[in-house]
């Protein structure tokens, strides 16, 4: 690109992570100006309630008890810690763990091949560490279809990430004093014991519901039929008269996207609006290099609901935006699935850098129940990515401009 660095590049991790703190302070802070100046008060302390609209806080200045006409559970998620390998923050990181890192691994295994494991493994690569992955399932991120995953696959396998598939972890023991100390994870893949010697092990293996400790079990609120989650109808309410849940705790997907959207809609319920959560389609979105979009139905899920569908795909590479940023080199690319009858369009997922970007676009088209023809008669701007997506439609429909 005709760029060229003179002297050593560093990396310092601290300044790195206080930089991120101060992006997500403003945010924060943002939050807090907008409820203050919407006059909400805002307690800080811990709430314990003890039926479904009384509740006890107990803060710095000592116990506060708060009764509500309207309860609304936004509680959130934790991550889920091993009970053999439970995380210390030091040598064993959970994902909040390894967002707060002072001095950048040399080498860190991340137990859990899922979305949270692979961004942070794609970060941690990007700066410089060796990575290993330890996955239990037949393959990494199994929750996208081969198709799509397979660039982000063919990143990792070029950047020597180390992928164990099929593996499950056994265990872990810190080893070694001062700087030479070491955590050795042992894991069992093809019944055969392995160990791994590497300064970190980030253990990503999915998220749990704050459902626990704040009295939840004193609100006489039923929970799904997994037992995990609060039963919600399309309103977001619950069992109890006048209690909403929202966002992680109330099932999947465990969004924060969603959660917001849940929030709004509750909001707008308890000042007497008339309001249903139905949404055609909820964005997903995997952070990885190359960046990972799924909107809708894939291919295969619109068959499987017995849908008689075609499909079109459009190559990065035959994008003059995409160029410029590089995203070609990726092998990404746009997929459109539609209704063969009627055009409908049905799923858009995509993979490539910077792709998420157009996720709003993917989804605004699911949720006016676009057709084929509707995008392919939009004009999108030259040059832009969004140009990939009219292209895919077009291909889709058999008449692609710029690819045979």
């Amino acid at each position: 690109m005709g760029l060229t660095i003179d002297g050593k590049v560093e990396i310092d991790m601290e300044a790195m992570t206080l930089w991120k703190d101060s992006i997500v302070n403003k945010l924060t802070k943002g939050v807090e100006s907008l409820l203050k100046g919407a006059g909400v008060e805002i307690i800080e302390g811990w709430a314990s309630f003890q039926s479904s609209k009384s509740c006890n806080v107990k803060t710095k200045n000592g116990i506060i008890n708060i009764e509500s006409e309207n309860v609304i559970i936004a509680t959130g998620s934790s991550p889920i810690d091993l009970p053999f390998m439970p995380c210390d923050e030091e040598f064993i990181l959970s994902s909040t763990g390894a967002l707060e890192l002072k001095e950048l691994p040399k080498s860190v295994a991340i137990v859990g091949g899922g979305y949270i494991g692979l961004e942070l493994g794609c970060a941690l690569t990007k700066l410089g560490t060796e990575v290993t992955v330890i996955e239990g399932l037949d393959d990494i991120l199994s929750i996208i279809d081969k198709e799509i995953r397979r660039p982000l696959e063919r990143w990792l396998k070029m950047k020597k990430v180390s992928i164990h598939t099929k593996a499950l972890a056994r265990g872990a023991e810190i080893k070694g004093k001062g700087a030479s100390r070491k955590v050795h994870l042992r894991f069992e893949k093809d019944k055969e014991e392995h160990t791994v010697k590497v300064d970190k092990v980030l253990v990503t293996v999915g998220r749990r519901p704050n459902s626990k400790g704040w009295g939840l079990e004193n609100m006489g609120i039923r929970m799904d039929s997994s037992g995990n989650f609060i039963r919600i109808d399309r309103k977001c309410r619950t069992s109890a008269p006048g209690v909403f849940a929202i966002g992680d705790v109330a099932g999947e997907p465990m969004l924060a996207h969603k959660a917001s959207a849940q929030g709004e809609m509750v909001a707008e319920i308890i000042a007497g609006k008339n309001r249903d959560f139905d949404k055609v389609a909820i964005p997903a979105i995997v952070f990885t290099e190359p960046e990972i979009v799924s909107v809708g139905l894939s291919p295969d899920e619109a068959r499987d609901l017995g849908e008689e569908v075609i499909t079109g795909k459009f190559p990065l590479a035959a994008n003059g935006r995409a160029l410029t940023l590089e995203a070609e080199k990726t092998g990404g690319f746009i997929r459109v699935t539609a209704r063969k009858s009627d055009h409908v369009i049905l799923g858009i997922q995509a993979v490539g850098t910077h792709i998420a970007e157009l996720s709003g676009e993917f989804v605004l088209a699911l949720e006016m129940g676009a057709l084929l023809e509707d995008i392919a008669d939009t004009v999108h701007a030259h040059p832009t990515m969004t140009e990939s997506f009219h292209e895919g439609v077009l291909k889709t429909l058999g008449h692609a401009i710029h690819i045979s």
